[in-house]
């Protein structure tokens, strides 16, 4: 599915089994950073945040990106460029949603570079492609598929309020047994959050805690 008012230009488009699959997508920023959140925080990697979202999180911290159309469509070789560029091993397609888009043949190209893939989705659609790791971070404003919560490496939600600890659990029962289980306050209510993030965490020792890191030290 394709964000309303987006078009992908037949040039950027490879026929594979008969379907037409992109080789080029809205690319609202890329940067090589430090992952900031979850399982693999404080690693190096390079991010790709591809525009268009239809889940509409109000608190989004991202909502310029929600608009595909207002954002440069770039061919995958283009972003594989970036990366080998900046020197780093491991990319972050997020977004925005990047689920929306058909992934396989940028997650070829990346994958024959010898490039590890990480996913950030809300699991809303189904993810395409070959991915090594795969965070489904669920909103209550456009439900997770089964089948994306089954697959999830990682299972990442976000707190805004306390009743997000039932949406939390409630997600938790469709995960495989290996999914590392994260709880995230919203950065605006962090300080407000905290202590109860910390005795949910204390009361479900499967849980563990994920911070915006990124934000606290002031690294893009």
């Amino acid at each position: 599915m394709q964000p309303a008012g987006w078009f992908i230009p037949d040039s950027f488009l490879m026929k594979v089994n008969s379907d037409p699959v992109p080789r080029a997508f809205p690319l609202m920023e890329h940067y090589y950073t430090i992952q900031g959140e979850g399982m693999h925080s404080g690693k190096p990697a390079y991010f790709l945040r591809l525009g268009g979202c239809d889940v509409g999180c109000f608190w989004c911290d991202v909502k310029d990106s929600w608009d595909a159309s207002t954002h440069p469509v770039t061919d995958i070789e283009t972003m594989l460029g970036f990366v080998t560029q900046s020197g780093a091993v491991r990319v972050v397609v997020t977004g925005g949603e990047p689920a929306m888009y058909d992934l396989r043949q940028l997650t070829d190209l990346f994958r024959k570079s010898g490039i590890k893939l990480f996913a950030e989705t809300s699991g809303a659609y189904e993810l395409s492609g070959n991915w090594d790791w795969i965070c489904v971070s669920p909103k209550k404003f456009k439900k997770p598929l089964p089948s994306m919560l089954k697959g999830a490496d990682e299972l990442k939600v976000i707190v805004y309020n306390t009743s997000d600890f039932e949406w939390a659990l409630e997600n938790a029962k469709a995960v495989s047994e290996d999914c590392r289980l994260f709880v995230q306050p919203e950065f605006s209510v962090s300080g407000k959050m905290l202590p109860e993030i910390i005795r949910f965490v204390k009361n479900h020792p499967d849980w563990s805690i994920s911070l915006q890191t990124h934000k606290f030290m002031n690294i893009p």
